[in-house]
Formats: structure tokens, sequence, C-alpha cells
């Protein structure tokens, strides 16, 4: 483990969770021991005739707490009421809610999102189809903007630290959490809130429709999506909010908070290449670099939190790559639980591994029944629950336009 003296350590002290499996870990892990997701067909959708994939994993009963004033809620769409809520269980858990440490400069988010809160977007696209401003308010902008949920976070919370918006889709929220952890590390800041949010929008939908990318097993929603399954036929989109709270080491001991894990290392790339076509040799490049940011080799991973969207390409470029250059490693995708979060899955997947770890068990990938003979020969954990005994993980995502991240996390805080 890397613990150059010139470097701080980061620790997690906090994490707040919104997802379709549930808002605390008593309730995800159920679902998770359960083998099933939250995938169902969407009604929602039939207005929508040429939208082909009716599946979705949404969250059915979100409400923002009553203790939130009309006042505060007007700057915020879905996503951002979905990150503030997770940012508050995240600061109450860390023992941080209302402490000083917020306002005082030394506290930063850096948080992501895909995009604002759709409802917003409508209110201005009437302005270009009808020529009438009548539905724009003052509000408007801001639920609409892509860094809506960071803002809204910081402007609740009151923090006047560093501020970094990541709107970089699929790892919007693990970008999120890495910049975090080098804002510590390198001593610009003490605290940081970190992770990603996402509301669920059918326009996302349409997006992979329009690549032929989304799943279409209507008849059979829970049957999807199948991560890695030569039977697959795309991704599932979710929605949620996860957010970790990322303190110094030293401070964290001093004032004797509970440290969930440390964070050792963290490697983000381009691939440079196509815009929606992923590049292996990038997957490979990147995982490279959080092991040397880790100060660690290979063997030291115990398990690998794959972004496994059940996309063709996706799916066998990352398999290979991780198998050059891990080896034959326990690995699962999450989102056959959840769908694809976009913005929130980096951090609700580490955050769930980290928990996993903690517990000496991690959860398998739902419907690979029948591997992909393209992808390689991992030790894809399916079927049942592992147990497994793991003090170092890899949690690694990769998004449209080529954009990579990989993290690695350790149980062991000494």
């Amino acid at each position: 483990m890397n613990k150059d003296l010139n470097k701080r350590r980061v620790v997690v002290t906090g994490a707040g969770n919104i997802s379709a499996l549930g808002n605390d870990w008593t309730t995800v892990k159920d679902s998770f021991l359960s083998l099933k997701n939250a995938v169902r067909y969407m009604p929602e959708w039939d207005q929508y005739p040429d939208l082909k994939t009716r599946l979705a994993a949404p969250i059915d009963d979100f409400e923002l707490p009553a203790s939130y004033r009309a006042k505060q809620k007007r700057s915020m769409g879905r996503v951002g009421q979905m990150a503030v809520l997770a940012t508050q269980y995240a600061l109450e858990e860390a023992g941080l809610l209302n402490d000083e440490i917020l306002k005082s400069g030394r506290t930063g988010v850096s948080y992501g999102s895909a995009t604002g809160s759709s409802a917003a977007a409508l209110e201005f696209f009437g302005l270009l189809e009808d020529q009438s401003m009548s539905r724009i308010n003052t509000t408007t902008y801001i639920r609409m903007m892509s860094h809506t949920a960071a803002v809204n976070i910081g402007v609740i919370f009151g923090t006047q630290g560093r501020m970094y918006t990541t709107s970089s889709a699929c790892t919007a929220g693990s970008q999120g959490i890495g910049y975090a952890f080098e804002a510590i590390r390198y001593g610009q800041q003490d605290v940081m809130i970190a992770g990603g949010a996402e509301e669920l929008c059918p326009t996302q939908a349409a997006v992979f429709d329009t690549i032929l990318a989304a799943s279409l097993r209507d008849e059979l929603p829970n049957s999807s999506p199948r991560p890695f399954d030569q039977d697959r036929d795309g991704l599932v989109l979710g929605e949620g909010a996860t957010t970790l709270i990322l303190e110094d080491y030293e401070r964290a001991k001093n004032r004797g908070a509970h440290i969930l894990a440390e964070i050792i290392g963290y490697g983000t790339n381009t691939d440079g290449g196509h815009m929606i076509r992923p590049r292996q040799s990038t997957m490979e490049t990147v995982m490279h670099l959080s092991l040397a940011d880790a100060g660690i080799n290979k063997d030291e991973i115990d398990y690998v939190s794959a972004h496994g969207t059940a996309t063709e390409h996706g799916d066998i470029f990352e398999s290979q790559a991780t198998y050059n250059i891990l080896g034959r490693k326990p690995i699962s995708s999450l989102k056959s639980y959840t769908g694809h979060s976009l913005g929130a899955c980096g951090a609700f997947e580490l955050w769930s591994s980290i928990k996993m770890m903690h517990e000496g068990w991690f959860a398998p990938t739902l419907n690979l029944d029948n591997l992909d003979p393209g992808c390689a020969d991992l030790d894809f954990i399916r079927g049942e629950i592992r147990e497994l005994d793991a003090d170092m993980i890899m949690s690694n995502n990769f998004a449209f336009g080529g954009i990579n991240t990989s993290l690695i996390v350790s149980k062991n805080v000494d």
C-alpha cells in the first residue's frame, strides 16, 4: 500500500443512499441476498409508441422529507432532491451534519450526474417549440443544469470549499469520488462530499434505443439486464443517488470517527477514439493507473466490481481487459440488480462493495446463465452469494466518450 509521507491518507467515514433496492444497507442487502432485481415494466412509457424498450428500475416511492422547506425545494428537481437526501444520510452517518467543518472552507463537493432534471428542460423547450416563455421561471435553469446536484448539495449544507461537478455519464459518480480523493490526498481539502445521482427519464432510454443497446425483454422484466451473458439484449436504466463522505485519515482518527474503508488508488483516462464503442487497451491502462497509484500489485486485489452494462462490446472488452491486468479474479456486476443508473452507478457500486467486503460475501451477477464465449475466463460470481474474505477491491466504470475510471479501496485501516 502506498504510504508516501507527502500524500495524506483518505478514508470513508459516512455513506448515504437512495436506490431502487432501498435507501439503507439492510434493505439493499436483503435484495442482494434474495437475488432479485428492481427491474419492472414501465406502463408510463406506453405513451411513447416509438420507444421500443419499456424496462427500467425506478424508485417508486421517493419523496423529500417535509423538513425541507418549500424555498429549499424550489431549486431542486428530482435528481437534486435525491442527491441532497443521500448527502444528509451520509453526513449523519459520518457525524458531520451541522458540523462547523462544513462551512470552514475545508470541506468541498465533488459530485456528478449525466444530466439535470428533464422536467425543467421541458420548460425551456417551450420557448423553442411555442415561442413562449410562459413556463420558464427563476429556477428553471438551476434545476436543468448538469451540475444541479452538486450545487444544491453545496447550498443546502453550506460548504465553502472546492466544487467539482462531474458530468461524465456512467463515470460521473466514480470521477466525483476520485477527484475528491485527490483533493484530500494533496492537502487541498480535509473533508469531501462525493458521489453521483441520476433521475430516470424516457429520453435516456431513447438514447440507448437509437443505438440498439436497450433491452427489449418487456414480457420478462426480471430476466434483464444480463451482463456477460451470451443471451443479453442490452442494458436497462435505473436511477438513484449515493454519497460518500471522504476525510483526511488523521482528522477522522483524532475525532474518533467510524471508518468504513480507505481509498488507496484512483486512475482515470480517456480512449481518444470512438464516441460510444469502448477501447480495451485504455481500459487496461486505467486499471494499471489505479494499481500504481495505490502502490500495490494485482495479486492484492480480491474482488472486482465490474461496470457490466450487458452490452456486447462493453462486456467483452471489459472482461478481457480485466483478465489481462488482474488475472482470474472474482467479479460481478451490480447493475444486474439496479439497472444502469448512469451518474449514480459508480458511487452505489463502490459503497455496496465496501459493505459486502466488510461482511465477507459478494452478490452474484443476476441472469448470467450462459457466459458469452467472447468474454474472458474470469471468476464470475453467479448463481448464488459468494463467501469471500476480501481485504482490497477494485471498482471500475466506463462511459460514453471513452472516459474510464478505476478505484481501489482497502478494508484494513491501521
